[in-house]
């Protein structure tokens, strides 16, 4: 028997990779590991740019594909498609026999993945878990995988403690913070000039970066978003704007076609990206002047290098915030206001205030934490005893 740790990482996006790729960078590294990479989900898809090549590119050698099939948008072929990750991580696991499964967040695939894994008896380490979304059904996704993984890598301290509060063991709760912030400092710096070559595009040298992704939680609120994102940008007329593409969510289609639809009458000013790949987005991060939408990195890689953000609509209600991040609802005049404040420097938050998700170092604990930790104390899992928490007061009646 082999005496390096078998380890397989799933990752179902470009998004989640970008997260994992110091991580597993760090195991293809040691001696001790034998690494798995699992691609499944929207790296597969022709429409978002097919991105398990740059897995590849990267150097990693990818040990299983798995397509859920996700033909359309829909909210049933996106359930369906959980259930055939299922069945297809239900193939894959036992030949890859792995002594650890990592997954990373709140998606559908990583939950068809800790689903395959708890029936087959395989460890799960879970990577981002404690936090809330309350405009999204990931809260859901992710506080399900909570309870079936056995090791946690929380982004904060009070994600930690939800976690504990679910009943999951201290000891195997780590606030390492967000791995993703890890790229700050590696990620290649580039001028505008150099990135607008890179990207092959033109126009003025000022920009936005732009994302936006459903609310699955509240669909009905993707139209106002979208309308009043674009709605903003149209009165901007000195600045660039490079959208990264919508995830594949249920509704990511209206949304598409809109931004589409917009790049298509803005030619020379606006471009759209089925992906950026990790060093190009972070070094267009760093040189936007303002991160707009409502993704994630908005939230936490945004302020980690001091770019100021306007979060759209609810889809990130809940997670903590960073004093350089400005809540917009849908309506097109706050959003135009919000950006001329930074465009005018009179949205200035506090550089030393440090952002709630840390300033890098997480790839390296959670790679070194998989690679040596004692599997057998955590698995079979045991639940936290939570006795010594209060009673609830008795209802009034």
């Amino acid at each position: 028997m082999s005496s390096r740790r078998r380890i397989a990482v799933v990752t179902g996006s470009r998004a989640d990779y970008g997260l994992l790729r110091g991580i597993l960078a760090r195991l293809e590294a040691a001696d001790d590991v034998a690494l798995s990479v699992i691609a499944c989900g929207m790296h597969l898809a022709p429409r978002f740019g097919e991105t398990w090549r740059a897995i590849e590119a990267d150097g990693f050698s990818i040990a299983a594909k798995i397509d859920l099939a996700l033909g359309d948008d829909r909210a049933e072929t996106i359930a369906r498609g959980t259930g055939i990750g299922v069945t297809g991580f239900a193939d894959a696991l036992p030949k890859l026999a792995p002594d650890i499964l990592v997954v990373l967040g709140d998606r559908f695939e990583v939950l068809a993945a800790a689903v395959a894994a708890t029936l087959l008896n395989i460890p799960i380490a879970h990577i981002h878990g404690g936090e809330i979304t309350a405009g999204a059904f990931d809260d859901a996704i992710r506080h399900a995988i909570t309870k079936m993984a056995c090791l946690h890598f929380v982004a904060a301290e009070p994600y930690r403690r939800r976690v504990i509060q679910m009943g999951e063991q201290p000891d195997f709760v780590f606030n390492v913070g967000a791995p993703g912030l890890d790229m700050a400092d590696t990620a290649p710096t580039l001028t505008r000039t150099e990135l607008f070559a890179k990207l092959g595009i033109a126009g003025p040298e000022r920009f936005l970066l732009v994302t936006l992704h459903p609310t699955t939680a509240q669909p009905q609120t993707d139209a106002a978003n979208v309308g009043a994102l674009l709605g903003a940008l149209a009165g901007i007329e000195d600045r660039s704007f490079i959208f990264t593409g919508v995830n594949a969510d249920p509704g990511y289609r209206a949304i598409d076609d809109a931004i589409r639809a917009f790049v298509a009458a803005c030619p020379g000013r606006a471009h759209l990206f089925t992906s950026l790949g990790s060093e190009r987005y972070w070094a267009a991060l760093r040189l936007a002047d303002a991160v707009i939408g409502n993704s994630s990195s908005g939230i936490l890689e945004a302020p980690a290098v001091g770019v100021p953000s306007i979060n759209i609509g609810d889809r990130q209600k809940g997670r903590l915030r960073a004093a350089s991040i400005i809540d917009c609802p849908a309506d097109s005049l706050l959003i135009l206001e919000s950006l001329r404040r930074i465009f005018e420097g009179r949205f200035q938050p506090d550089p030393a205030v440090v952002p709630p998700y840390g300033r890098g170092g997480a790839s390296e604990a959670i790679a070194g934490t998989l690679r040596k930790i004692a599997i057998e104390r955590a698995f079979p899992k045991h639940f936290h005893d939570l006795a010594d928490v209060p009673a609830p007061p008795e209802p009034t009646v």
